[in-house]
């Protein structure tokens, strides 16, 4: 039909009135994802012009924070993020609420006491969660986190895993291990994979022992000194260590000191995040800076001007920031290594 199809004529084809196509189409509550899906695929089908349809100004805007994201370890990270979206919100006119959340907690219930037009999750949520909200009709946007079918605001984590590990190769470390938490969460997965690829492309064989994951369960800084005690214990431990964030590098460099090693004439340490304290440790700690308030921002900015209709993935750099804890004084690099996505 092209571009002159109607509401009225979805409504004839999908079999349901037109007031359902326009809920579904402005994604608006009372209706369940299977039907929101069908109306959209129809409407795709018949050659809508989704530009027809006018979207709602956002007023009200929730910041959702899962509980485990809610400790002190986290919150070096995750409160730019939300100062950055606190922001970007005031200059919009927008009203910012948050929330630390967990799965048994009603969530549904206290979104609905909200009453947000919109939501920004940031970190780790259960699929079920997130399907749960989406469910709401009201318009979502993940950040520091990635699920099919939804947007999504990320840095590039694959990329900083490979760029740490490069720089550890670089420096002349042969025996570079890895500190990992839960790979449930999406940005600790690709973070382990850049990891990995640097090592594929050095030539160096991957070896499991040299991969230690903070138990279940516990807290990260009893977690991060047992992984790198597991480490230090092997018949040959790591020369570096590539921690999957800043909170565990630091704990990491505080357990090799108190095993009597130098860092990094002994052993380097790399983190991720480039929190605030990441030069207050022992050693001032070589690190991958995001810019977390602009994560926040774009986070927000996606909510507002993203296309509705279909989920879009937005990637923020990271960059290289090198300190002493991976190097002495006067140390430069061998050469410059680029790194091509495949």
């Amino acid at each position: 039909m092209g571009t002159n199809v109607t509401i009225r004529d979805i409504a004839r084809v999908a079999g349901v009135s037109a007031g359902t196509i326009s809920r579904a189409l402005k994604n608006e509550p009372g209706l369940t994802e299977a039907t929101r899906q069908m109306v959209i695929d129809t409407a795709r089908s018949l050659g809508y012009d989704f530009c027809k349809l006018r979207p709602k100004r956002l007023r009200r805007l929730t910041f959702l924070l899962h509980r485990q994201h809610n400790t002190a370890s986290s919150s070096p990270f995750y409160s730019p993020v939300l100062h950055g979206a606190e922001e970007a919100c005031r200059k919009q006119g927008i009203v910012l609420s948050f929330m630390a959340v967990g799965p048994a907690d009603g969530l549904i219930d206290q979104i609905r006491m909200h009453a947000p037009d919109g939501i920004v999750c940031a970190g780790f949520f259960e699929p079920e969660t997130l399907s749960a909200l989406r469910s709401t009709g009201k318009q979502l946007v993940l950040i520091d986190m990635k699920l099919r079918g939804y947007s999504s605001v990320n840095p590039d984590n694959m990329m900083g895993g490979y760029l740490a590990t490069r720089h550890l190769i670089d420096t002349g470390r042969t025996r570079i291990g890895f500190i990992s938490g839960p790979l449930a969460h999406y940005s600790i997965r690709e973070r382990a994979r850049g990891y990995r690829q640097a090592l594929f492309e050095e030539g160096i064989l991957a070896d499991p022992r040299l991969e230690a994951f903070l138990p279940d369960g516990v807290e990260l800084e009893t977690g991060a000194w047992e992984a790198m005690e597991q480490l230090l214990d092997l018949p040959h431990p790591p020369d570096a260590v590539f921690c999957y964030n800043d909170s565990a590098a630091l704990v990491a460099m505080r357990c090799c000191l108190a095993r009597g090693l130098k860092v990094p004439h002994d052993i380097a340490i790399v983190g991720f995040d480039d929190i605030s304290t990441a030069v207050l440790g022992h050693r001032p700690l070589t690190t991958l800076r995001i810019d977390k308030k602009s994560l926040g921002a774009l986070g927000v900015d996606l909510l507002l001007n993203g296309p509705h209709d279909v989920p879009v993935e937005q990637i923020s750099p990271v960059e290289l920031i090198i300190r002493a804890s991976t190097v002495t004084e006067g140390w430069r690099p061998k050469n410059l290594v680029t790194f091509k996505r495949t």
